[in-house]
């Protein structure tokens, strides 16, 4: 690049999804310029392919599937989803895709933007391809942080691409529920998109390639998934794998699977995991692979580019791929950013607001299935695998009289891993209707290493679900 025609910045973001915001946001504020670049919509997956829309599906479904069991109700909260109402409200939680008001915010915080495909040209520098087919060349004086996020991986099925395959970004933008839909894929996506679809009227096929659903979770939270799925009618089949696929009659897919048997359908979803959004951004340009994850230190400086300026924030980083987890990442960046830009030394203390150590150590997940599923920190196996000796505590939420208010026939389940050594809890999972309101609890005790002991003096209110804290330490202590 050559010093005329560039624009120049303190820093300037790449992505403007959520994490990309929160990074420019603290930038700004921290009086630094900033510009932030984004070649689709502001406000990014989150906002128009993947929470949003996803939990606008979910929770008409979910909140059906509690009404029918609590008494006095009329019997008709029980009736089909009326399905044109909850897409209508879907597409009001994803702003009709339009980013009017996402621009708007930038504006008011100060953050400039510029629309289409940033890609780093060397260091401090980037290159961006405007709509119209334009190059503008920007240069930062502190910092660059790529937020690009991940998108949709694919398996390498031959004649993948003439089946039409839906992704997560068709899953929660269809215009109307298919007739029949085989979800290829266990984990989060495909049981959320089976809950939704299915309470929506198509006939849903769950297809897992592991021996149950939820594999990286507690095993009975994807029992108590794959129970109710199929008591709401879907097919699921756990410990198969598609081995080819193909479009007939140009309206339908046939699958063909590795037990012999064969699923047809209207649509196929593939719900087999995430990659990094990485391979047309110019990383070639600063040493690093096209296409590859960004690997950050806890400051979230990629570690493999000296200089300190590049950092990867996000879902581009795999440390942990949630919008809350890559928003937290944000603030981490912004202060890093900021505190380097005034010369100032690092505070890289295990709190400190330069080390991103919630990435490691409490990261929360909601999966927005009936029953819910809400885990933080390690599970069983993970405890096993990382040789940590753990103390293993279960209750069953049906118990509490809290869980009866809530619906009558409530059925799930608590488990804590309390450290054997330092006493602290370090892994909770809860799994049942509304218990994604416990987690920030569990995240507070699992993060602020609080003693068992005193969690006893951390009292429940009476009658709710969050009784279970008691119950556990009560189990534990009669154990």
């Amino acid at each position: 690049m050559t010093t005329e025609n560039i624009r120049t910045y303190d820093v300037i973001v790449i992505g403007a999804g959520p994490v990309g915001e929160n990074v420019a946001d603290r930038t700004s504020a921290a009086g630094l310029s900033t510009v932030i670049v984004e070649s689709e919509l502001v406000g990014g997956e989150c906002s128009y392919w993947a929470c949003e829309p996803s939990k606008a599906l979910l929770r008409p479904a979910l909140l059906r599937s509690d009404a029918v069991h609590v008494p006095g109700l009329d019997p008709a909260v029980g009736n089909p989803l009326d399905a044109e109402a909850v897409l209508a409200h879907r597409d009001r939680m994803s702003a009709d895709w339009n980013d009017d008001g996402q621009v708007d915010w930038l504006k008011s915080a100060g953050i400039e933007l510029l629309r289409g495909h940033g890609r780093l040209a060397g260091e401090r520098e980037v290159s961006v391809e405007t709509p119209d087919g334009d190059t503008v060349r920007l240069r930062a004086r502190h910092a660059v942080a790529v937020a690009t996020g991940s998108r949709a991986a694919l398996p390498p099925l031959p004649g993948i691409d003439d089946l039409r395959p839906w992704t997560s970004r068709e899953a929660t933008s269809a215009r109307k529920p298919p007739g029949s839909l085989a979800i290829v894929g266990g984990g989060v996506v495909g049981v959320e998109m089976a809950t939704a679809w299915q309470a929506l009227g198509s006939r849903v096929t769950l297809l897992a390639r592991e021996a149950g659903l939820l594999p990286r979770m507690e095993p009975f939270a994807g029992e108590l998934v794959t129970e109710r799925l199929r008591e709401a009618g879907a097919d699921v089949r756990c410990g198969v794998s598609v081995v080819a696929a193909e479009r007939i009659r140009d309206s339908q897919v046939r699958i063909t699977l590795s037990d012999g048997g064969e699923v047809v359908a209207d649509e196929i979803l593939f719900a087999t995991g995430r990659a990094p959004r990485s391979q047309d951004i110019g990383l070639d340009t600063v040493g690093l692979v096209p296409g590859e994850w960004l690997t950050t230190d806890d400051s979230l400086t990629v570690t493999a580019v000296p200089g300190n300026w590049l950092y990867a924030v996000g879902d581009v980083n795999r440390r942990a791929l949630f919008t809350h987890q890559g928003k937290y990442q944000a603030r981490i960046a912004g202060a890093v950013i900021g505190a380097r830009a005034r010369g100032e030394q690092l505070d890289t203390g295990r709190w400190a607001p330069h080390s991103g150590t919630a990435d490691t150590e409490a990261v929360p997940g909601v999966v927005f299935t009936d029953p819910e599923i809400a885990t933080v920190g390690l599970t069983v196996r993970e405890a096993e695998r990382t040789g940590r000796d753990v103390e293993v505590v279960d209750y069953e939420l049906g118990r509490l009289a809290g869980a009866h208010q809530y619906r009558p026939d409530y059925r799930g389940r608590a488990r804590i891993l309390v450290d054997r050594e330092r006493q602290v809890v370090v892994g909770a999972t809860f799994a049942g209707p509304g218990v994604a309101e416990l987690l920030y609890s569990a995240t507070v005790a699992i993060t602020a290493e609080v003693p068992v002991e005193r969690l006893w003096h951390a009292v429940p209110a009476f009658p709710t679900i969050s009784e279970v804290w008691l119950r556990l330490l009560e189990t534990r202590r009669d154990s």
